[in-house]
């Protein structure tokens, strides 16, 4: 339905792609559709050379104009509550000064957001992730703020705050994120007991329904009234928002997103 052409016309331009390369790409038949290790490997080339061909698309573009052509922003999800982040003030100011540069923004995962832009696929990355990668260098903008919270339905939220303990609040189960690394990932290792999300909306949702506990972004969780912040303050962490680019020389109309944002922050490349 994506690519408006029949199965049978799929299938077909596979079997000439399998037959260019020199490997099986796929196993497709009554069983369904799964790649093989050779189509991963293809797939994940195929990727990283379409974001090469952005990039130097982007770099050409800039021969007509340095203020030209498709910038790509991932930023992670549940910041457009947060007042410290000025990403709108930044788009309000190219929207006036470069009105001719094309920003392409995503919502993504810290982590795919970290890869994207090490893969080329993405040309800014927004947020904070456990994962640091030598190839990108880092400017934090703020520090998040986040806490635990239970729902309007969970036996703590009318708790007082004196009556509310640690060891009281580890008896319930909990949601946390999938992405987590180090010692907040290993905290929860009970898949009966607690579940696991891997995006802040999902968490939420989990928490609103007043069976677990779970640290989010304060910024985030105070939208909610059904939402209550329990006293625990060693579950209490500030998380960097970073803004990530790749090392080397960048083209300019990525420059000058990069230091709109930074400059929105009060910050300068």
């Amino acid at each position: 339905m994506e690519l408006s052409l029949s199965q049978p016309t799929i299938s077909n331009h596979l079997t000439a792609l399998e037959q260019r390369i020199g490997v099986k790409l796929c196993e497709r038949g009554r069983r369904g559709f799964s790649l093989t290790h050779e189509g991963r490997r293809v797939y994940d080339i195929s990727v990283e050379m379409t974001g090469l061909l952005d990039a130097g698309s982007a770099r050409l573009s800039c021969l007509r104009s340095e203020l030209a052509g498709k910038v790509s922003v991932g930023v992670v999800d549940c910041l457009a509550t947060d007042p410290a982040l000025k990403l709108a003030d930044a788009i309000a100011v190219l929207s006036r000064h470069a009105p001719e540069i094309e920003l392409n923004l995503k919502i993504m995962r810290p982590n795919d957001i970290t890869k994207a832009v090490a893969s080329n696929e993405l040309d800014v990355g927004l947020g904070g992730s456990d994962i640091k990668v030598a190839s990108l260098s880092y400017r934090t903008l703020y520090r998040e703020e986040h806490a635990v919270y239970c729902g309007s339905s969970h036996p703590l939220f009318k708790v007082p705050d004196e009556h509310v303990s640690g060891s009281d609040c580890y008896n319930y189960p909990w949601v946390h994120r999938g992405y987590w690394n180090g010692i907040r990932g290993q905290r929860f290792d009970d898949p009966i007991k607690h579940r696991v999300a891997f995006d802040i909306e999902a968490e939420t949702l989990l928490v609103l329904s007043g069976a677990y506990l779970g640290v989010l972004p304060v910024h985030y969780a105070e939208t909610f009234s059904r939402l209550r912040r329990l006293p625990l303050q060693d579950e209490t962490y500030f998380a960097d928002i970073d803004l990530a680019t790749r090392t080397g020389e960048q083209a300019a109309n990525v420059n000058y997103v990069s230091d709109a944002i930074l400059r929105a922050h009060g910050l300068h490349l």
